[in-house]
């Protein structure tokens, strides 16, 4: 392991920013880990439903804060999309083949998974399996693509972005929460455009922090005092919207609850998002002086070269010991599994989930060792566009 750790820090070229690699890093596990926490499937009649422990225990709002990093992806993004976009203009590359690059790297994993499910579904429903149940098995392995096509649309729009202002997007999505909320809804509640309106900071919201890091990318960091007044500031204001504007205390969705603050992103969130902005920027130096370790910058790399399979496979992989367990519940004649089946409504349960975290990390490690090649890059027999160079061999291909 050490002479990996050695031969993967010295394929690294020197220019490499380190601390970036490691916020995508530290933010694919805060999605996993959140999913794999606040995610329960419940059997009932027969049936599959999901649940949230966050929905009987309130006081677990707070695990949400950890576990809710998508500001941290949009920010990283940014800043990586707008470097490489400049550095792609200044090598004569167009705009058109650096975003068909870019897109196609982001949706190559996509296709064995979709394949995998639509094969899935079909056997599932010819098996018998309830369409309810499937239906909420599809959804939970789909819905993390939202992500991907957003992502997908701010980056193809990047040389656009790359010339606006964080604060243009964050107004955007205060107007739209004063229509929906403080203004109880457009004066056309009945139509498309009212039932709608929110959906605007789908966009939006995300594009705070993806404007961010392009920012960072054209000026240079952020100074310590602006990233401090960044996290205190949205952590300020996130908590006097919580506390007398009426938005949920969850950053993450909750099965039930009248207002997600993602779906779509709240004003709560994006101000939230800024918090972990800014936060993420501090801990940059001291991420820098850490991965200079050959073993600490081995683990970051490693997975960064198999995020994309992380990010679209772990659900698969918490559904299929989910599944498993339930089999062999039945075949011994026990009932559903605290932690894996039951309802989330004890701190049993939660203890219990935490025994099962390691068999789901079980599960995804297969699914990386089977998918992960879908996320190479394709190679040329003459090593065009496509190829890899050696000394970028740890260049990580994750979203």
């Amino acid at each position: 392991m050490r002479e990996l750790a050695r031969r993967i820090d010295a394929s690294t070229p020197p220019g490499r920013d380190r601390a970036l690699d490691a916020l995508r890093a530290l933010a694919i596990l805060g999605v996993v880990l959140g999913h794999w926490l606040v995610t329960a499937l419940v059997a009932d009649s027969g049936t599959l439903h999901v649940e949230s422990p966050l929905g009987h225990l309130p006081e677990l709002t707070p695990v949400s804060w950890l576990f809710q990093t998508l500001a941290v992806f949009f920010l990283v993004g940014g800043q990586v999309a707008a470097r490489g976009h400049a550095a792609a203009r200044a090598r004569g590359v167009s705009d058109r083949s650096w975003i068909a690059g870019r897109i196609g790297r982001l949706f190559r994993p996509v296709v064995p998974l979709l394949a995998v499910w639509g094969v899935a579904t079909v056997v599932l429903l010819g098996c018998g399996v309830p369409w309810r149940t499937v239906h909420t098995l599809g959804t939970l392995v789909l819905s993390p693509l939202w992500f991907l096509l957003v992502l997908a649309a701010l980056t193809a729009a990047t040389p656009l972005i790359a010339r606006i202002h964080p604060l243009w997007p964050l107004a955007v999505v205060l107007h739209v929460d004063l229509v929906r909320f403080a203004l109880d809804g457009p004066p056309w509640p009945g139509t498309w455009l009212g039932s709608w309106i929110g959906w605007l900071n789908l966009p939006a919201g995300w594009l705070v922090p993806y404007c961010l890091g392009t920012l960072l990318a054209r000026r240079g960091p952020l100074p310590k005092p602006a990233a401090w007044a960044l996290l205190l500031g949205g952590a300020t204001a996130t908590g006097l919207l919580v506390a007398f504007a009426g938005y949920p205390g969850s950053m993450v969705g909750v099965p039930g609850a009248p207002v997600s603050n993602l779906n779509p992103p709240t004003l709560a969130a994006v101000t939230f998002g800024l918090a972990q902005c800014g936060g993420a920027l501090l801990l940059l130096g001291p991420l820098r002086r850490v991965l200079r370790r050959p073993a600490a910058w081995a683990a970051v790399a490693l997975l960064n070269l198999v995020a994309m399979t992380v990010f679209l496979w772990h659900q698969t992989a918490m559904i299929a010991v989910t599944a498993a367990g339930l089999l062999a519940a039945d075949r011994r004649g026990h009932g559903p599994l605290t932690g894996l089946h039951t309802v989330p409504d004890d701190y049993a349960w939660v203890l219990a989930r935490l025994g099962w975290l390691p068999v789901f990390l079980c599960g995804l490690l297969a699914c990386v060792a089977v998918f992960h090649p879908y996320e190479r890059p394709a190679r040329t027999q003459h090593g065009g566009a496509g190829a890899r160079r050696p000394e970028h061999r740890t260049e990580a291909r994750g979203v």
